[in-house]
């Protein structure tokens, strides 16, 4: 026995799983269970119709159904389903809407509208699956199931992770907030059945660097464990109840996730009361044992991770496959618990323990309906005709103008359509319906550039020039490097227009999930993630080349992550950050850059002056990371967003007298519209603990509203905040504290521009 193998066996007996334990039963016949089919009756329970269809399988068949594929019983009449479907901002297969990437998502800070967008994903997965299953005899291909894997609720602590896209930024409570309103609008409201089921991704500390997620162990202190990584996952339990949760690739205190007891059982279903499925993410199971060491094999490592909590496998043996470390291909294309009934006969696991994963697997497919007449089942009626429909379209447009942050604005924007004759679109994200979409999306069938979008909107009247100007990025090689003359058209244009837009940035190409380690090389990246936060070098010599010609130039950046640009912030007069934007997004930029939208979308992450500020990438510390925790001073902070109209504050104030810790704070205050013109303003609230016994963030975010007002017009807003939101670990009583005494709440626009204070005391 190795000691990686020991060290499993030590675990998993302290938590009553032991290893050397013997199978309670034989492999079943192949003869179903007599009885009646409580499993056929709808008015039955899922979990007592889920035990009953499990009885009347094999061993082997029980395995085949928690895997990533699962093929069809035909002597039982169970169909083939597939568990691998994506629908992180529109769902993974050819023609649904494609909204704006989830960071997008975040900076509208509007919850509502995101939870109105979730249900819209939900109804064109539904009518994609209940085309694909008629006319596939009732069995479900890769991407037409019901089961997704969204949202992805890790924390951004770190710009240059590649997948940071897919997340809702670098707040806990903020990520939590938005995971909440996709996982509900998801699963939806019906009594009886969900729309969808959702899986919070990817539990529990992952974020980066992609090339070593399948070998990386993270350790951060406890506090950083409890008060930044977990609480997102808590929320999407307690509050969303969300149906699935999948365990990352990589360590945490030397457990690989999908084989670690204390997140799967002991912390996810005990404490937070979960009751769904786990996945493991793809290949993670034979992660398990060829990259994190932690079992000698494929069928200890099955055995380890169904023992511990994870109940599907997402996929097979991973890298250890494509490694040439397991040729046994039954374990490929994620069969990789095919492997569960030599280990019950190994005595790995007992069968008993094989029966729970696959009844939880069962119960969700009940929950969904799939094995009930499509009469009964409210969501089997949606067709085709609601894929990528005009309202969809027109919602992922709202969310794409809802996303679009106002940088900088010295009075260049709105763009005048009646002044303006000629205007010259230079950059590599100009015309990019790639860049729009970001990662995780499927190919749109209605996609409009930037560049298209201006052409539309300004008219014959205006002459519209494009050059590309640069690639987004040089290869290591400088094989791609603009020739002189791309670079002379691009400032021609330049200087032949009344304005420029510059459509910097990157793309899903470049910043993305694990990259192969044959991929071409671009300087400032590698293999999906950045190792510099700066613009490219050679995007960012052109801007300077154009911006010495004179002419008025506002830059659109499209990244999904935050952007290093201390000299376009110093010395162009507007900066726009659209993100990922969706198949839409170029229109949304477009009416912002135009005045036909006034922009209110906030940063949910913060976008710092450079590289030099960040920590080592692969530290996890949460020290100098984030606004709650950073040193030095933001380029733009968290919460940052600038407006055409402007927003005054006022009469802030407490109500009611001390709150305790299971109490709520009662505050409100007013906000006024004193600009020229209607807009909306997202008012912030952040909590600073007064005098702390323990080391606090500087300031952290408790609660937000979004609201629109007309010209001139004000709101009181009124909020209720649980005083359970300003907890923190207690890392000597291993619990949750809210401690007594004096907190400020910080009123404002954005993180670091705080319009009122309110003194607030909770007691005992």
């Amino acid at each position: 026995m190795n000691e990686s193998w020991k060290l499993v066996t030590v675990v998993l007996a302290s938590m009553g799983l032991g290893v050397a334990c013997v199978a309670t039963s034989a492999i079943a016949s192949d003869a179903p269970a007599g009885g009646a089919e409580i499993w056929k009756d709808p008015s039955q329970s899922p979990a007592a119709r889920a035990k009953d269809l499990l009885k009347r399988m094999t061993l082997e068949e029980r395995a085949s159904q928690i895997m990533a594929n699962t093929p069809a019983i035909p002597r039982l009449g169970i169909p083939a389903y597939s568990h691998r479907n994506e629908c992180l901002h529109g769902v993974l297969s050819p023609g649904s809407t494609v909204f704006p990437q989830a960071i997008g998502m975040a900076a509208t800070w509007d919850v509502p509208l995101i939870k109105q967008e979730a249900d819209a994903i939900a109804t064109e997965g539904r009518a994609k699956h209940n085309d694909y299953v008629a006319k596939h005899n009732g069995d479900t291909g890769e991407h037409f199931g019901v089961n997704f894997y969204s949202p992805n609720i890790n924390i951004f602590r770190d710009p240059r992770w590649g997948r940071g896209q897919e997340t809702y930024g670098e707040d806990p409570f903020l990520t939590a907030q938005m995971g909440v309103a996709f996982i509900t609008g998801l699963q939806g409201d019906d009594p009886k059945y969900f729309k969808a089921v959702a899986c919070a991704k990817h539990y529990a500390v992952h974020s980066g660097p992609e090339k070593t997620r399948h070998v990386f162990d993270a350790r951060p202190g406890d506090r950083d464990l409890y008060d930044t990584y977990l609480p997102a996952f808590e929320a999407s339990v307690r509050e969303a109840h969300v149906d699935s949760v999948m365990a990352a690739y990589s360590s945490l205190y030397g457990l690989p996730c999908p084989a670690d007891p204390f997140l799967l059982t002991d912390l996810l279903r005990k404490q937070w009361g979960f009751d769904g499925v786990v996945f493991s993410d793809g290949g993670a199971i034979g992660d398990v044992w060829a990259e994190h060491k932690f079992a000698p094999g494929p069928i200890e490592a099955a055995a380890v991770a169904v023992k511990a909590g994870c109940d599907v496998s997402s996929g097979g043996m991973g890298r250890a496959a494509r490694n040439g470390q397991y040729n046994n291909n039954a374990l490929k294309g994620g069969r990789a618990f095919m492997v569960l009934p030599e280990a019950v006969q190994k005595g790995l696991l007992t069968e008993a323990q094989v029966n729970q994963a696959v009844e939880r697997e069962l119960e969700m497919r009940f929950r969904l309906g799939l094995f009930d007449p499509s009469a009964m089942v409210p969501f089997s009626k949606i067709g085709m005709e609601e894929v990528d429909s005009p309202a969809h379209q027109a919602l992922a447009l709202k969310v794409a103008q809802e996303s679009i942050v106002l940088l900088k604005n010295d009075g260049l924007l709105p763009l005048d359509r009646a002044k303006i004759k000629s205007i010259a679109v230079i950059g590599p994200d100009a015309d990019s319906a790639r860049m729009q979409n970001g990662n995780y999306a499927a190919q749109a069938t209605h996609s409009v550039t930037i560049l298209e979008a201006i052409k539309e909107l300004v008219g014959a009247n205006v002459q519209v020039t494009y050059a590309r100007g640069c690639p987004m990025a040089l290869r290591d090689d400088r094989s791609n490097a603009p020739t002189t003359d791309e670079t002379a058209q691009a400032i021609a244009a330049a200087k032949a227009a009344d304005v420029v837009v510059f459509v910097s940035g990157i793309d899903a190409s470049l910043e993305k999930e694990e990259g192969g380690p044959r991929e071409v090389k671009f300087a400032g990246f590698d293999r999906g993630d950045r190792t510099r936060i700066e613009l490219p070098s050679v995007q960012e010599d052109l801007i300077q080349a154009i911006s010495a010609t004179g002419k008025p130039m506002v830059l659109v950046n499209c990244s999904g992550s935050a952007m290093a640009i201390p000299w376009e912030a110093k010395h162009l007069p507007a900066i726009v950050q659209a993100w990922y934007p969706g198949e839409l997004g170029g229109k949304a930029v477009a009416q912002v850059l135009f005045g036909e939208v006034n922009p209110a979308g906030r940063l949910p992450v913060t976008f710092y002056d450079s590289t030099s500020d960040l920590p080592p990438f692969d530290d996890y510390s949460m020290d100098n990371r984030t606004y709650r925790y950073f040193k030095g001073t933001p380029l733009f902070a968290f919460g940052h967003g600038l407006s055409y109209t402007k927003f005054d504050y006022a009469d802030a104030k407490a109500q009611g007298g001390e709150a305790n810790a299971n109490g709520t704070i009662k505050i409100s205050f007013a906000v006024k519209n004193s600009g020229s013109r209607e807009g909306d303003e997202v008012a912030q609230v952040y909590f600073r603990h007064v005098q702390s016994a323990e080391p606090q963030p500087n300031e952290a975010l408790c609660d937000f509203a979004r609201i629109h007002l007309a010209q001139g017009a004000s709101s009181t807003i009124n909020l209720e905040i649980p005083a359970q939101r300003l907890r923190y670990w207690d890392s000597a009583k291993k619990q949750y504290v809210v401690e007594p005494g004096d907190y400020e709440l910080l009123i404002g626009a954005a993180s670091d521009d705080i319009r009122a204070k309110v003194n607030v005391k909770l007691g005992e």
